[in-house]
């Protein structure tokens, strides 16, 4: 059993993901219909966010090292949502998913 700290940081972790995923929906939605909203500017700001963390970090989310430094044996918490299998390759399919989508949305702009 975790501690109520690794537990705190590991539900603050979980929300932020959900948020990350909600994010990468949206504007795969508005890149589909070609919607260029506010909702689309912080869906992307949410992404590029969180996306330079966990490259300033060596790939690894920040707070996936607060919860082990906490005590956790592994704070990750991909492996919630998915199997461990996929939940291993989920930052760099992600990170394909939001190339596409931003020259998706560029060229729905520009073009």
């Amino acid at each position: 059993m975790e501690n109520k700290t690794v537990i705190a940081i590991k539900s603050v972790h979980l929300s932020l993901f959900l948020v990350m995923c909600a994010s990468l929906a949206y504007a795969l939605y508005a890149a589909i219909v070609g919607r260029y909203d506010g909702w689309l500017i912080a869906a992307m700001a949410v992404v590029m966010f969180d996306g330079a963390s966990i490259a300033l970090n060596r790939g690894r989310c920040p707070l996936t090292i607060l919860a082990e430094h906490y005590g956790a044996k592994d704070g990750a918490v991909t492996h919630l949502v998915m199997p461990r299998r996929a939940a291993r390759y989920v930052f760099k399919f992600f990170t394909v998913v939001f190339i596409i989508e931003a020259v998706w949305l560029a060229a729905g702009y520009f073009g």
